[in-house]
């Protein structure tokens, strides 16, 4: 996903709503995210669906190591080497 284009990127619901098909094509080819503002303020965010997915990917990923570091620092869990150390002895002949 591409950074925001204020110059761009920013539209009015009125606007979206008469060229939807097109803002749409233009979010999908362009990678660019789309805001739309009501009553002149920012109001939602339109985006690719490929780039959400990969948003969502990410951050599941960093709640999970989160959690992870939390275990560790809380002496739950093993250590990074304690883990290597297991899968050696489990999966060597």
């Amino acid at each position: 996903m591409s950074h925001i284009k204020l110059d761009q990127d920013i539209r009015s619901l009125s606007d979206f709503r008469a060229n939807a098909a097109s803002y749409i094509e233009r979010v999908k080819s362009k990678r660019r995210p789309l805001i739309l503002t009501q009553h002149g303020k920012s109001s939602a965010v339109l985006i690719d669906v490929e780039d959400y997915q990969k948003m969502l990917d990410k951050i599941e990923l960093l709640e999970e190591l989160s959690a992870a570091r939390k275990e560790l620092d809380n002496g739950e869990g093993i250590s990074h080497d304690e883990f290597i150390g297991k899968l050696r002895s489990q999966y060597s002949s």
